[in-house]
C-alpha cells in the first residue's frame, strides 16, 4: 500500500505512517479525504478539532496543515498514539496537538472542552458512530461541525440532539455524514415545516 500523505496545506506532501493491517488502521482514501477538508474549508482557519478513533493521525494531521487551531488526537490503542505522535513530528505540527490513549466513549463523557469541528473514522460494521453520537453532540461548538465516515448503507439518525445531519456523500463502499450544530431556534423552525 502506498503511504498516506498529506494533501494540502503547511504540510502538503509529507509522508505519514500506519501500522501494518486495517485492523487498528484503515486509511482515508485520498478523495474522500479531500471531499471532507473542501466542505469545511472555511471551518478550519483557527479551528479546534477532535480526532476519534485517530489511527495514524491523517485526519487531523491534515486539518492542522489546513490552519486548524489545535487538534485532540484520541485512540485506545497504544501503537496507535505512538504512530500519531511520530507523525506530528513528521509533518512539524506537534505543538499544536494532544494525542490519549483512551477509548472514545470515556473521552467525550469526561471532556469538558467544547470542539468547532469533530472527525470520526470508527471501525466499520459496528454502529459506533450512531451509538456515540449523543455523547459528541455533548462536545460539539454552536456552528460546529462532526464528519463521520462509515461503510455505505450504515444506519445513522437524521437528528441526534443539537446536531442535523445535513449531507450524505458515497464513495464506494465508504460513506461520509455531514452532520451540523442546529440551535434550539433552528430545529424548532425545522420542525414547522415538517407535514402535519
Amino acid at each position: 500500500m502506498d503511504r498516506m500523505r498529506v494533501i494540502a496545506g503547511s504540510a502538503r506532501g509529507v509522508k505519514l505512517s500506519a501500522l501494518p493491517g486495517e485492523e487498528i488502521t484503515r486509511p482515508t482514501i485520498d478523495r474522500v479525504k479531500e471531499s471532507m477538508f473542501s466542505s469545511v474549508q472555511f471551518l478550519l482557519e483557527g479551528a479546534e478539532v477532535l480526532d476519534l478513533f485517530a489511527g495514524s493521525g491523517q485526519l487531523g494531521i491534515e486539518a492542522l496543515s489546513r490552519g486548524a487551531k489545535r487538534c485532540v488526537f484520541i485512540d485506545q490503542d497504544r501503537g496507535a498514539c505512538e504512530i500519531v505522535r511520530q507523525n506530528l513530528r513528521a509533518a512539524g505540527l506537534a505543538g499544536k496537538a494532544s494525542v490519549s490513549q483512551t477509548q472514545a466513549q470515556h473521552f467525550l463523557s469526561t471532556a469538558r472542552e467544547p470542539f468547532d469541528l469533530i472527525l470520526m473514522d470508527p471501525p466499520y460494521h459496528q454502529g459506533t458512530v450512531a451509538a456515540l453520537l449523543p455523547l459528541v453532540a455533548r462536545v460539539v461548538k454552536p456552528g460546529g461541525v462532526v464528519l463521520a465516515e462509515t461503510e455505505y448503507g450504515a444506519q445513522l439518525p437524521e437528528r441526534c440532539g443539537c446536531l442535523v445531519c445535513r449531507k450524505h456523500y458515497k464513495y464506494g463502499k465508504v460513506a461520509l455524514a455531514r452532520y451540523e450544530y442546529a440551535d434550539e431556534e433552528e430545529l424548532a423552525d425545522e420542525n414547522s415545516d415538517l407535514p402535519r
